[in-house]
């Protein structure tokens, strides 16, 4: 299939929502950064490595969304309605908003079972969104949630180590996927911009140790290169979702890692409602 930035290049489509936006990139550095989470300073993550502010150019999603792949550039936007009235509602998340995921990611993947392990709300307001451990701003440094070594240990917390081990040498596959989904729509600012996993070249993720009270995870930040590949979604709906992959068990050309992070528009509306979303991750198992 033709790759969807080539057969837009090659005939020309362009959208008026193509913009410049301004993402946050990790400096490369000799030792392994780390910064400490939200979860343990209880505010904003205190960060132990050099940013720098880049302005790349970011594509409409919504002209290329019905040539998107999972397993290609690692990230699909799809139209879902939820019967959540209010996504901040934790117990009508844990009983019917999970359920709605995981029917829709066995439908959209066709994967034999679906495990949700963790729901995290955002927002660019002065004081974040509200979540159980505590309030959350948008991930404004680009990076992936999981790395080559993270991802299958936290598939074993969420799913059992045993249940992994078997999945895996039984030839089936595992897969990290997080659905993102605007609490409020239209999104107006602070966006969320995808990276083509394609565009990525393996030296550029960088692992990083995200610091919590009680363990250290390990997630990679993006270090910018020209080559690259942007998407975002212009006025992303409250019925509409972002499934970005994080992991795949798989290793075999496909996407295993797709970077992503909030950015500013050149021309953001500084009194434009604040973008409050809800991102749930997943655990996804295909049997062999």
């Amino acid at each position: 299939m033709t790759r969807p930035e080539t057969l837009a290049r090659s005939t020309g489509v362009h959208s008026a929502n193509d913009v410049r936006g301004a993402l946050t990139f990790i400096v490369p550095q000799d030792t392994k950064p780390y910064f400490e989470s939200s979860a343990l300073t209880g505010g904003e993550p205190r960060v132990h490595f050099e940013t720098e502010t880049r302005r790349v150019d970011v594509r409409d999603m919504r002209q290329v969304a019905d040539m998107l792949s999972l397993d290609r550039e690692g990230f699909l936007l799809v139209r879902h309605e939820t019967a959540v009235a209010d996504l901040y509602d934790d117990e009508a998340i844990a009983s019917v908003y999970d359920r709605e995921l995981k029917t829709l990611l066995g439908e959209v993947t066709g994967a034999e079972r679906v495990a949700v392990f963790d729901h995290t709300r955002r927002s660019d307001s002065s004081e974040g969104a509200a979540n159980p451990d505590g309030f959350r701003g948008p991930a404004s440094r680009v990076h992936v949630d999981y790395t080559v070594d993270s991802g299958p240990k936290r598939a074993a917390d969420a799913l059992g180590a045993e249940e992994v081990e078997r999945v895996l040498s039984s030839g089936g596959r595992i897969v990290q996927i997080n659905v993102w989904r605007p609490i409020r729509g239209p999104v107006l600012r602070t966006p969320i911009a995808l990276a083509d996993a394609g565009s990525v070249r393996p030296a550029e993720l960088i692992a990083t140790d995200q610091v919590f009270p009680d363990r250290v995870g390990e997630i990679y930040q993006l270090a910018h290169a020209p080559d690259q590949r942007w998407y975002w979604v212009p006025r992303m709906g409250r019925d509409e979702v972002i499934l970005i992959k994080g992991w795949d068990s798989l290793d075999d050309g496909r996407a295993r890692f797709t970077p992503h992070g909030a950015f500013q528009l050149e021309q953001q509306d500084a009194d434009a409602p604040p973008r409050e979303s809800i991102e749930v991750r997943t655990y996804l198992v295909f049997e062999g």
